[in-house]
Formats: C-alpha cells, sequence, structure tokens
C-alpha cells in the first residue's frame, strides 16, 4: 500500500527533468498502460513510459512461463551489472525485484533497443522485467539508494483497484471494491 501522508497531488505529474528523488519515494507501475510513476510521500509523481511483460507465453532461456509481469508488492534490494548489454542495456545495471525477502528472477532495467520499445504504442515487450530508459534507471538507482538500498514496487494492470485502496486507507470509512 502506497504510504501517501498528504493530499493527493496535483493532476499534472511532476516533468522528469525537474525530479528529484527523496526518501520515502515509491515506484508504481501501470501495466495496463505501461507507464511508471515515482510518488514523494507528498503525493508529487512523475510519470514515464515502461515497457513489461509480453503477456503471452514465452520460450525463455530454457524455460517456457507467462511472461506477464505479475500484479504484486515488490521491493528493490540489489543491483546488479550484468555482462549481457542486448538484454540489460549498455550499463548491464539490473535492480533485482524481491517479495517478502526472497529474490525473485524479476527485475528493472534498460535494453539495448529500450529507446525504440518505450516510443511505441504498444510496449509489452520484455520477458517479464521492467524495461525502463537508461535516464529514469538512473534515477530509480538514486531512488533505491536515498532509501537506504530499499525502494518499495508496485506493479498492477491498471491503478482503479490501487486508488480506491487508497482512498479508504487516507478516508477513514471508505468501502474498499473486490
Amino acid at each position: 500500500m502506497l504510504g501517501i501522508t498528504a493530499s493527493p497531488s496535483p493532476l499534472a505529474p511532476t516533468p522528469i527533468q525537474e525530479w528529484a528523488p527523496r526518501a520515502g519515494d515509491q515506484l508504481v507501475i501501470d501495466t495496463q498502460e505501461t507507464v511508471g510513476y515515482l510518488i514523494h510521500p507528498n503525493g508529487t509523481y512523475t510519470a514515464f513510459p515502461v515497457a513489461t511483460g509480453q503477456r503471452r507465453t514465452v520460450h525463455y532461456i530454457g524455460r517456457v512461463y507467462n511472461a506477464t509481469t505479475p500484479e504484486r508488492q515488490w521491493t528493490v534490494q540489489s543491483t546488479h551489472i550484468k555482462g549481457d548489454r542486448t538484454t540489460f542495456g549498455p550499463t548491464g545495471k539490473f535492480l533485482r525485484l524481491y517479495i517478502d525477502g526472497e529474490s525473485t528472477p524479476y527485475g528493472i532495467h534498460g535494453h539495448r533497443s529500450s529507446v525504440k520499445m518505450l516510443a511505441e504504442d504498444e510496449r509489452f515487450r520484455s520477458m517479464g522485467c521492467i524495461i525502463v530508459s537508461e535516464e529514469i534507471l538512473t534515477i530509480i538507482e538514486q531512488t533505491y539508494e536515498l532509501n537506504s538500498n530499499t525502494l518499495e514496487v508496485t506493479t498492477t494492470y491498471g491503478l482503479e483497484k490501487l486508488l480506491t485502496d487508497l482512498v479508504a486507507h487516507i478516508t477513514p470509512g471508505t468501502p474498499q471494491k473486490g
């Protein structure tokens, strides 16, 4: 659940060029619209394109699985440099996603073709991970470091349930859907 402590933010996001990470920031990935949001505790936010799982069964690295990015709560708890610059982009940076302290194969990273991928309308392109531009990856990594090497991440298919839960959390007595 998002830990926003002030009134909801203005409707317009802060331009990414003006964004500065803060302690307590959280990352939300809307896999339906393939948009990422970095959100300050006061509710202000910035938005940026992401590529997420392909929403189909794939055959990849010797496995057969549904590549849809799962909906859930995660925590970035480690960073790695990968040698595969095609899959992980020019820096090879990989921010590993954890569930309840356990490492998963999922993460946040760049890609050799991220500029092209992120410019397209259809951005269900990954094998399940979250692909961002190198600029956004740097900002997310700075946010992780600023927050004592941890970052709360929510992946959700659409924002409706997340927003309903947030309003219920802020406004006592509000019924929750679903």
